[in-house]
């Protein structure tokens, strides 16, 4: 159904002016145009007093459309967005002849609430979500929210709502002043139409938000609270200036008033849209809502099935992790382990997930003991026949893991799905002793698994369509992004991450201080340094890691004796209170001067270093000596067929590593910065520190014919999906 927009003019002379454009009723360009048309159409007819303005199917409107953002980005055509802020907002709707009401039900996010604070009221269920969420796309409000919002809930609140994309439910609406009524879903509309109709007949005030000041505090006071606001966007977000660009809104129409703060909004909000920001985060959220779609799996017309019932065998961190995020989806989950004490370990590691939620207040006493009550703790598989998937997650040890698929294989019902947790070992080992493999299946959480968003599936040449589509419901059912991989050492986050932890140490041995190595890495945006991140995973976990890469790839890997020296000294990570950094009782890191001794130790052995001396290296070198590697990883893993699409690799890159979001993701800025400037850097490190930094063949042809890494590869592409 093409978006639309209807009027119907009642017998009380209110018209009803409704938004169709299914799920969310989008305010796509033609849904834009119909409600100016409509209004104006409204505003002419002598049969209506009043307006009231609504969205189809229980949805007023989830805001503008992204789909039509991207485009506009892509064409750079800057008088597709029009004036939308100034033309119908503010001349057509809010300083229109006649009055206008929203009546709000289920969302009212960003363009939407935009709209429904254009009108002179609102109307809202209980139910209804009311927010501004622009900025987790990287623009700003643009069709008036940075002026009304702060003249309908006060200075603080708007702020709140907009830099954190917080939104309100209606009846913290209602108290805050953004909601004027609240009406039962079955009463709405009538409420509205008496609203509006009371506005008419001056039996209400004739409110236009624009034009309000009783809620912005005085100027002094409102320029601190703007002054606090852009300390904190600062340090939470320092290499973003959307944020700010929200608040210079704010703060123009505070000094200079509401039409001259929508001004300066339009102009922002159009500078926002063509930003490489906005561009990358854009990316995300396509990336992560194209995951589901799979050619060869589903697009086969398959239904997923209920996953009813669980289990997972192992009760460590992970396997206790995963159980957690289960049951929080009301899925009941038997918990296998070899004996009671571990058994006893495992339930208690869950207790403890819940009770952190508890403490935060995500939870009440009364939910964990019903959530708790799902998970069954046993010592055998006599249960097992009645659940539809298990999830084994007991260490990476081959013979051990062949051993429980040979046993689930004797006890589970022929179509119960056997997933794997493993991070690196090849899925047709692990099924090896097993006549099941349509059904084994690789699902990757990452720790802690209860938390992490994503999900990678590994699929094998024998893995069928329908226990893949299976996962990937099951996968959005306990709230996790799931993205479908191919079959290799690493899968993919790991895999293309494994340059990086072997880069930084490199970068040690050449002579860069190692701590430097790790701010810089900060300063991009990771959530911590290479180094850093040793420490929290434990060195006995990050060399293991490593060496199953240099087996894979010998001719591509570095081998550092940094993190093996610190062993021999005892140094084992954060938890032993000390590794590349000292922790205190609280866990909270400083540089140590023995590490650092051991450092420079590790770096006379290298023998790296030119002349005997660092390396001269600016801070931006630093990141492209880390990341570039990773860039190089992703091309082969696209060549090989690993990942079915770079937006698949941006997506789990993002959420399983913390690449920025705010930088699109791998593949989004590898072509940002330039495939061919990618290549050439990575040329002259070659000849100046050797083969890792070579340059795979993928990327060098790419370079050289202009194709971006996220375009599409050949289908005659050997591929591993």
């Amino acid at each position: 159904m093409a978006p639309s927009v209807s009027l119907e003019v009642g017998s009380d002379g209110v018209a009803i002016i409704t938004l169709f454009n299914p799920p969310v009723n989008a305010l796509a360009l033609p849904v834009l145009a119909g409600i100016k048309e409509k209004f104006d159409e409204a505003m002419r007819r002598d049969d209506v007093k009043a307006i009231v303005v609504t969205g189809n199917a229980g949805r007023f409107s989830g805001g503008f459309d992204i789909n039509f953002l991207r485009e506009v980005q892509k064409t750079g055509d800057t008088s597709l967005l029009g004036r939308v802020s100034i033309d119908l907002m503010t001349y057509t709707i809010e300083e229109g002849q006649k009055p206008s009401v929203a009546a709000i039900d289920g969302l009212a996010l960003g363009g939407g609430l935009e709209l429904a604070m254009a009108c002179n009221a609102r109307v809202s269920t209980s139910k209804a979500q009311l927010g501004l969420p622009e900025l987790q796309l990287g623009i700003i409000p643009g069709f008036g929210g940075t002026q009304r919002l702060p003249r309908l809930v006060g200075l603080s609140k708007a702020i709140e709502m907009m830099l954190l994309s917080k939104p309100v439910g209606a009846q913290e609406g209602h108290e805050l002043g953004l909601v004027d009524m609240i009406a039962p879903q079955a009463e709405l509309l009538a409420a509205a139409r008496k609203w509006a109709l009371d506005i008419a007949e001056h039996r209400r005030p004739w409110m236009q938000s624009l034009r309000r000041t009783d809620k912005i505090e005085g100027l002094s006071d409102a320029r601190e609270i703007i002054k606090f606001a852009r300390a904190q966007a600062k340090k939470n977000a320092p290499n973003m200036r959307h944020p700010q660009h929200c608040l210079d809104a704010i703060e123009e129409g505070v000094i200079a008033g509401g039409f001259a703060g929508a001004l300066m909004e339009e102009k922002l909000f159009t500078q926002a849209v063509f930003s490489d920001t906005s561009k990358a985060l854009i990316n995300i959220f396509f990336a992560q809502r194209n995951t589901t779609k799979v050619k060869g799996v589903t697009d086969l017309g398959l239904k997923p099935r209920a996953l009813k019932k669980a289990a997972v065998v192992g009760g460590g961190l992970m396997g206790s992790g995963i159980a957690t995020a289960l049951i929080l989806s009301n899925i009941p989950v038997l918990l296998k382990e070899v004996n009671d004490k571990f058994l006893q370990a495992g339930l208690g590691r869950i207790k403890g997930n819940l009770q952190s939620r508890v403490k935060k207040g995500k939870m009440t006493e009364e939910k964990m003991a019903k959530t708790l009550s799902l998970v069954k703790g046993v010592l055998d598989y006599n249960d097992f026949k009645t659940v539809d998937v298990v999830i084994e997650a007991v260490i990476e040890n081959i013979g051990l893991k062949q051993q429980i698929f040979a046993d689930l294989e004797k006890v589970c019902s022929p179509t119960c799905i056997l997933a794997t947790n493993t991070s690196t070992i090849d899925l047709n080992l692990v099924g090896e002793k097993t006549k099941s493999g349509d059904r084994i299946i690789g699902a990757h959480f990452f720790s802690p698994a209860h938390i992490m968003p994503l999900l990678e599936i590994v699929r094998t040449d024998k893995t069928s369509p329908q226990s893949i589509v299976d996962l990937i419901n099951l996968g959005k059912v306990i709230k996790k992004t799931p993205v479908v991989v191919g079959n290799c050492t690493g899968f993919v986050v790991n895999r293309v991450f494994f340059p990086y932890n072997m880069a930084a140490p490199l970068l040690l041995d050449l002579g860069v201080d190692l701590y430097r190595i790790d701010a810089v890495v900060k300063a991009f945006g990771m959530p911590m340094g290479p180094f850093a991140l040793a420490d929290l995973v434990g060195f006995g976990v990050a060399l293991a890691v490593g060496q199953q890469h240099l087996q894979a790839h010998p001719e591509r890997g570095y081998k550092s004796m940094f993190i093996a020296n610190l062993m021999k000294e005892g140094r084992l990570g954060q938890s032993t209170g000390k590794g590349v950094y000292q922790y205190d009782e609280r866990r909270r890191a400083k540089p140590d001067p023995v590490a650092m001794k051991i450092a420079q130790k590790t770096q006379q052995e290298a023998g790296k270093m030119p002349g005997g001396k660092p390396i001269k290296i600016s801070d931006e070198e630093i990141a492209e000596m880390l990341l570039f590697p990773v860039v190089n990883e992703s091309a082969r893993v696209l060549e090989e067929g690993i990942c079915a699409q770079a937006s698949d690799l941006d997506i789990a890159t993002v959420m399983g590593m913390g690449f920025p979001a705010y930088r699109g993701g791998v593949c989004h800025w590898a072509d940002a910065v330039g495939i061919k400037y990618i290549v050439t850097k990575l040329q002259k490190w070659t000849e100046l520190y050797g083969d890792f930094f070579k340059p795979c063949t993928f990327l060098v042809e790419r370079a050289a014919s202009g194709v971006k890494l996220s375009e599409p590869v050949s289908s005659n592409a050997k591929s591993r999906l």
